[in-house]
C-alpha cells in the first residue's frame, strides 16, 4: 500500500500488485485495538527491584528509548498493576532486555505475583536493582517522572549504568508469539 495514495475519505488505496485487505473496525473495539497494537514487534523488558529483601518484578513490552542526554527510557504499565506501586518507590530499578532464550522467564514474570521468581535466576546490584542473567542488556535506572496515559502509566527512567552482551539476540514479541530475529527467519514459538 502506498502511504501517499489516499482514496475517498482518506482511505488508503493499494499500490500496484497489492490486494486491499483493510477491515474497518470501531475505534472503541478493545480486542481489535489490541490485535492492531500486536502487529508492531517489540522487545520484552523485565522491570525488577528488591522489595522487603525479596525480588519483585514484571514483564513489559512497552519500552522506548527517549533521550541520549540525559540518558532516558520509558516503560508503560497498566494502572491496575499491583507490582508497579511496589517498584516505583525503590531508589533503583533494574531493566533487563530479555534474550531470545528467555521466553519462560517472560511467562514467569507475567504470571502470579507470588511465583514470579520461583524458577527465575536473578542478581541484585548493591543499590537494590534486580537484573536477569541471559538478558541482552541490563540497565539500572532511577524513576524521574510518571505520566497518566489512559489505562496505563508512562514511567520516565534515567539510566545510571548499563551492561550489554553484544553477541546475544533479544526476545521479540509479535502477533501474540515470541519470535527470533534472523535474516529471513520467520520461525515463531508460542508465547
Amino acid at each position: 500500500m502506498s502511504m501517499n495514495d489516499h482514496g475517498p475519505q482518506g482511505v488508503m488505496t493499494p499500490g500496484p500488485g497489492i490486494e486491499p485487505q483493510l477491515t474497518p473496525v470501531a475505534p472503541m473495539d478493545a480486542q481489535a485495538l489490541r490485535e492492531a497494537f500486536g502487529r508492531f514487534p517489540s522487545g520484552v523488558i523485565a522491570v525488577c527491584a528488591m522489595v522487603d529483601d525479596r525480588p519483585v518484578g514484571m514483564a513489559v513490552s512497552s519500552f522506548t528509548s527517549v533521550s541520549l542526554t540525559p540518558p532516558l527510557v520509558s516503560v508503560c504499565m497498566q494502572t491496575s498493576s499491583r507490582t508497579w506501586p511496589k517498584l516505583r518507590q525503590r531508589p533503583r530499578l533494574g531493566l533487563s532486555v530479555l534474550g531470545e532464550q528467555q521466553g519462560e522467564v517472560c511467562r514467569a514474570l507475567a504470571g502470579a505475583e507470588e511465583n514470579r521468581f520461583a524458577e527465575v535466576h536473578w542478581e541484585t546490584t548493591g543499590e537494590g536493582a534486580v537484573v536477569l542473567p541471559g538478558a541482552v542488556t541490563w540497565y539500572t535506572c532511577t524513576l524521574r517522572a510518571e505520566l497518566p496515559a489512559g489505562d496505563h502509566t508512562i514511567a520516565l527512567l534515567e539510566i545510571d549504568r548499563l551492561w550489554t552482551l553484544a553477541s546475544a539476540e533479544p526476545l521479540v514479541f509479535h502477533g501474540s508469539r515470541f519470535r527470533r530475529l534472523g535474516d529471513g527467519d520467520r520461525s515463531a514459538v508460542p508465547a
